[in-house]
Parts: structure tokens; C-alpha cells; sequence
């Protein structure tokens, strides 16, 4: 397509960009240098580490805030939300983990209200950041308006760094349950049992387990946000088509007003779901730590 948006995406000192510059803008990131491949690891992405801690400082203060104003007689609004946030938690965390929740439950708690945030990103319009730096004179070293991802859960990333620290809690609580030895035990020796010549196939098959475990985890939260994010992305072109009160110009400016309330609203089940999810798989494999085969 080469038709021409004069929008949020505009570099400075050019009329218009194509849609394929425009989504292309969008969905490159605020980083230290051109990733070369999936895996670079001497790319830094500044949006996603960002946004990320901001975000987390947010969701400290909600929960920081909640826990002083808690009350012993009839809770306001704001703390019955919190405690239906809590409660359900709570029966989760006791339906999957069989053991001592005292810093589980918590840290299940902190995952899904930091995750439900960080997904929420995704309802701002995606033209604000671009809007704002072009009112300002913002501008990156080649004269351009600078790249900035706001979804953290959008960039593979992310979510692979929150999957490994669930990895690493994952280990940390086979070890401590079960012991370095009962645990290096387990993984040569189950599932398909103790016999020597089995050793190798029970090791190489937890190996798989963990990693399938640690990829799914973060492949599932960045896969449902990045496509959610990418179709905001083709709404937004819609609307950008107008060119005057012509009936394509109309029918189009409809088709955006219309395909965007009805794609914000199925959002939001999207962003309360993954959250959801990812919260959920974190309690079952901290509780598949505290069971052994």
C-alpha cells in the first residue's frame, strides 16, 4: 500500500508516510542499537525497561495503598475491589499450591495486577506518544520523532524475563522442598522410572519440560498482546484515510469509529484474561515444585 497518513507517525519535515512506514514505526522500539536475528542480546529495549519498572512502581503503590487503608468494618469501594482481587487469589493459591503460600500468594497477586497494567498500556491511543513528541520538537539523532513501544507485555522480552524468574522459582522451590539431592534424583529418575538406561531420556524430558514451560509461559502473554496491538494498529489506518466529506472518506472514518469501540471492548477481556493466566500457570508450576512424581 502506498497510500499516504499524515499521522501521529509523521517523521518531521515530511507531509505523509506510507501505512506500511506508519505500522512499521509503531512497532519498532525505543532501543540502543538495530537487533540483528531473534536473540541479541547487546540490544537494550529502554521503552520495555521503562515502562516496565514504571509500571511496577505503580502496582507497588496500589497494593501499599490498599493495605493501609483496609479497614475491620464495612470496606469503601476501593478496598471491596481490592479484596475481591485478593479472595480470588487467595482460593486459587490454595486449590493449586499445597504447602507454605506465604510468599506465593502474594507474588501471584503482585503478577496479575502488574500484568493487567501493563496490558492496559494497549487502550491508549497509538498516536499519543508521537503526538506529544511532535508538539514538543522531539526528535531522535536522524530528525525523526523517536520509536516507543508502550506495551511491555507486546515485546517477547518482557515477557521471556518474567518466565525465567517463574523458571527460577521453579527451581529454587524443587531444591528447597524436595531437597538438591531428592531433586536432582527426581530428574533422572522419573517419569519413566529408576533403571539406569532410563537415566538419560528422564533428564533430557525434564530439560524439555522446563524449557516448554519457561517459552509457552512467555510465547502465550506476548503473542495475545502484540496481535491485539498490531490490529489497533490497522483500525488507526482506517481513520487516517479521510481526505473530506467524500462517501469512502465517511464510510471509512465509520468503519474505524466502529471496528475500534468493538475491538477495545473484546480487549479488555484479553487483557483481564492473559493476566489471568499467566497468574494462574505461575501458581501451578510453583505448585508442581512442591509435588513430586
Amino acid at each position: 500500500m502506498t497510500t499516504e497518513i499524515a499521522a501521529g507517525a509523521q517523521p518531521a519535515g515530511e507531509h505523509g508516510i506510507t501505512t506500511g512506514e506508519y505500522i512499521t514505526h509503531h512497532l519498532h522500539h525505543n532501543a540502543s542499537a538495530v537487533q540483528h536475528g531473534p536473540i541479541d542480546f547487546s540490544v537494550i529495549h529502554y521503552d520495555t525497561i521503562f515502562f516496565s519498572v514504571l509500571l511496577a512502581a505503580v502496582t507497588a503503590i496500589f497494593l501499599i495503598a490498599a493495605a493501609r487503608r483496609a479497614t475491620a468494618g464495612v470496606p469503601g469501594r476501593f478496598q471491596a475491589f481490592v479484596e475481591m482481587i485478593v479472595e480470588m487469589v487467595e482460593d486459587q493459591s490454595k486449590a493449586i499450591v499445597h504447602g507454605n503460600r506465604t510468599f506465593i500468594a502474594p507474588l501471584a497477586l503482585t503478577v496479575f495486577v502488574w500484568i493487567v497494567l501493563m496490558n492496559s498500556m494497549d487502550f491508549l491511543p497509538v498516536d499519543t506518544f508521537s503526538s506529544l513528541f511532535r508538539l514538543l520538537g522531539i526528535t531522535n539523532a536522524a530528525g525523526h520523532e523517536p520509536n516507543l513501544r508502550i506495551v511491555p507485555t507486546a515485546d517477547l522480552n518482557g515477557t521471556l524475563g518474567m518466565s525465567l524468574v517463574v523458571l527460577l522459582l521453579m527451581l529454587y522451590y524443587n531444591v528447597k522442598i524436595k531437597g538438591l539431592g531428592g531433586f536432582i534424583h527426581e530428574l533422572f529418575n522419573a517419569p519413566f522410572g529408576a533403571h539406569p538406561a532410563l537415566w538419560i531420556f528422564n533428564f533430557g524430558l525434564n530439560l524439555i519440560e522446563f524449557a516448554a514451560k519457561t517459552v509457552s509461559l512467555a510465547m502465550r502473554l506476548f503473542g495475545n498482546m502484540f496481535a491485539g496491538e498490531l490490529i489497533f494498529l490497522l483500525i488507526a489506518l482506517l481513520g487516517a484515510q479521510w481526505v473530506g466529506f467524500t462517501t469512502q472518506s465517511v464510510l471509512l472514518s465509520g468503519l474505524h469509529i466502529f471496528a475500534g469501540s468493538i475491538w477495545a471492548v473484546f480487549h479488555i477481556l484479553i487483557v483481564l484474561l492473559q493476566a489471568f493466566i499467566f497468574m494462574m500457570l505461575t501458581l501451578v508450576y510453583l505448585g508442581q515444585a512442591h509435588e513430586g512424581h
